[in-house]
């Protein structure tokens, strides 16, 4: 049998295969019509993601994956993540960088963020699109649910790029999220994990 973990639906039991819905990720933006929201659906087998959509009616556009088939998206067909290496050229983009401070993060993201090219706040699910689809490089979201990241790791993972938490777990039941071309993840994780760079 089947669970089904969203907001709507608790956390789906303990079922082999369970199903991961968010009705309206980007609740906020919906609200005040703001374009960037989405209905995310994912399917796990155990701890591993099997199938993935992410669909932003209001952007035209859809990303989908299935495990070991890649990445794609409705607008660009097949997408991988960015060949950035250096953090002094990245794209970096967090949903709320206040959140970070209330979890006594905000210096480590601020250095984070002072060693990368550019800074967006592109938010929520459209961040971990974006890495996937290369447009920007390292994706920082403090606060979110298991719900919230199912089907986005799934599919920056088939695009090439990494997804965990901020301790490095590939994780989406912790509460953050990190997402990166898989070049920069390690350089990122010292940041959030208040290391020191190269040490």
């Amino acid at each position: 049998s089947h669970g089904v973990a969203g907001e709507e639906f608790g956390g789906g039991g303990d079922s082999e295969w369970r199903w991961y819905l968010d009705p309206i990720d980007g609740t906020a933006n919906y609200v005040r019509g703001v374009p960037v929201w989405a209905t995310l659906i994912a399917l796990r087998q155990g701890d591993e993601p099997v199938c993935a959509v992410v669909s932003a009616p209001a952007l035209h556009q859809r990303w989908w994956a299935e495990r070991g088939e890649g990445a794609h998206s409705r607008v660009v067909g097949r997408i991988q993540v960015s060949g950035v290496a250096a953090l002094e050229d990245a794209y970096l983009s967090t949903t709320d960088a206040r959140d970070l401070d209330g979890l006594g993060l905000g210096d480590a993201y601020r250095a984070l963020n002072a060693r990368c090219h550019d800074t967006r706040a592109f938010g929520d699910f459209w961040s971990h699109m974006l890495v996937a689809e290369g447009v920007i490089d390292i994706a920082v979201e403090p606060v979110a649910v298991a719900w919230d990241l199912a089907a986005p790791q799934l599919i920056v993972e088939e695009a090439g790029g990494r997804f965990t938490d901020f301790s490095g777990r590939r994780r989406i039941d912790s509460g953050s999220a990190l997402s990166t071309n898989a070049l920069l993840h390690d350089a990122a994780l010292q940041h959030l994990s208040g290391a020191r760079p190269g040490s």
